[in-house]
């Protein structure tokens, strides 16, 4: 097979789909196309209503996206995750908690990590999924009303525990499932950065990078931007798809899909083009140092963990103008003479 033919001829038919005229039915259908497109279309369309727009701005980020459909090709699971975390957040932007939380204890059993989206999630179901990001304002909602939210969503996580601990016959699925992200104990190269140092330095910091740091991001967000809990959910999708442990294709790639949520905040954005290029260096960077020192042995672990520190810096760019524009957009425009300065 012709792959250089395949893979745009793949995007194009997907496009195709998504912009025909048949039955909504028929395009959702798992096997013309992945679940997150077919759930992206109906999420936006029922939170949002009229902004049609909008919803072709979102299909197109999601199905022109590299880091998303590249993973897809290579049958990578992590289609799976993005999946789960979307009807998650879509069903609880519809106030539907138990469906919402049920989707989270599922996405909990693949990737454990994402287990701190729980917080945010609760606080978005009691609230309300319209952006308020031009006019903040405290908290609206009463938080005692998550707790049994948070009970529901224990009890599913139970249920779901030891509906594997019977298939598996034993405990022994816990350490691959859940203690793997959070010891790291195979040190094989991906696109994160955390193997590297594992592998070379900073061992005695192996608790700290992979159990307090991601930890420390969740609260601040949370009460940062209170007044829209979903662009909290948004920004740390972006956090895990930097620093989690094992990282593929598909967090930064979801993370910069959902930029198209939030339209409001591009007039604010500050370094777009670096970040843009920073991706294009880093994606032309990754798999050329992945075959200088994995395949042809021409190289060393340095020059692939350059190409990840590229990366690293790409997502974070992207995640720190993101949050600058979720806070300069509720000063509004500015008079003549006055200018914002970031100290």
């Amino acid at each position: 097979m012709d792959f250089s033919v395949a893979f745009p001829a793949l995007v194009a038919g997907r496009l195709a789909l998504a912009y025909s005229p048949l039955s909504d039915w028929l395009k959702d259908d798992h096997l013309l196309s992945s679940p997150l497109t077919s759930y992206s279309r109906r999420a936006v369309r029922s939170v949002l209503p009229g902004q049609y727009t909008l919803v072709l701005m979102l299909k197109t980020r999601y199905l022109l996206n590299p880091y998303i459909w590249l993973p897809t090709i290579a049958l990578s699971t992590s289609s799976f995750e993005n999946t789960l975390c979307v009807l998650s957040l879509l069903f609880a932007c519809q106030g539907r908690p138990s469906a919402s939380v049920l989707t989270l204890a599922l996405l909990t059993q693949l990737s454990m990590p994402l287990v701190l989206l729980l917080l945010p999630i609760l606080l978005l179901i009691v609230t309300s999924p319209v952006s308020c990001l031009a006019s903040p304002r405290p908290f609206p909602a009463d938080i005692r009303k998550t707790l049994p939210i948070l009970a529901e969503f224990i009890a599913y996580s139970v249920v779901l525990s030891l509906a594997a601990t019977l298939v598996c016959g034993s405990w022994l699925w816990v350490t691959q499932s859940w203690i793997a992200p959070l010891m790291l104990p195979d040190l094989t190269p991906n696109p994160g950065l955390w193997w590297y140092f594992f592998t070379e330095m900073f061992d005695h910091f192996r608790p700290f990078f992979l159990m307090v740091h991601l930890l420390i991001y969740v609260v601040p967000m949370c009460i940062k931007f209170q007044h829209d809990m979903l662009y909290a959910c948004f920004l740390l999708l972006g956090v895990f798809a930097t620093f989690k442990a094992y990282p593929t294709l598909s967090e930064p790639g979801l993370f910069l899909s959902m930029t198209a949520l939030f339209p409001e905040t591009f007039a604010y954005l500050h370094w777009p083009i670096v970040t843009a290029l920073l991706h294009l260096h880093a994606s032309l960077l990754l798999p050329l140092f992945h075959s200088l020192w994995l395949v042809q042995g021409t190289g060393n672990a340095n020059f692939f963990y350059a190409s990840t520190l590229v990366f690293g810096m790409a997502n974070g760019a992207a995640l720190l103008d993101a949050i600058w524009a979720g806070l300069r957009i509720a000063l509004g425009e500015l008079k003549d003479g006055c200018e914002v300065i970031q100290e």
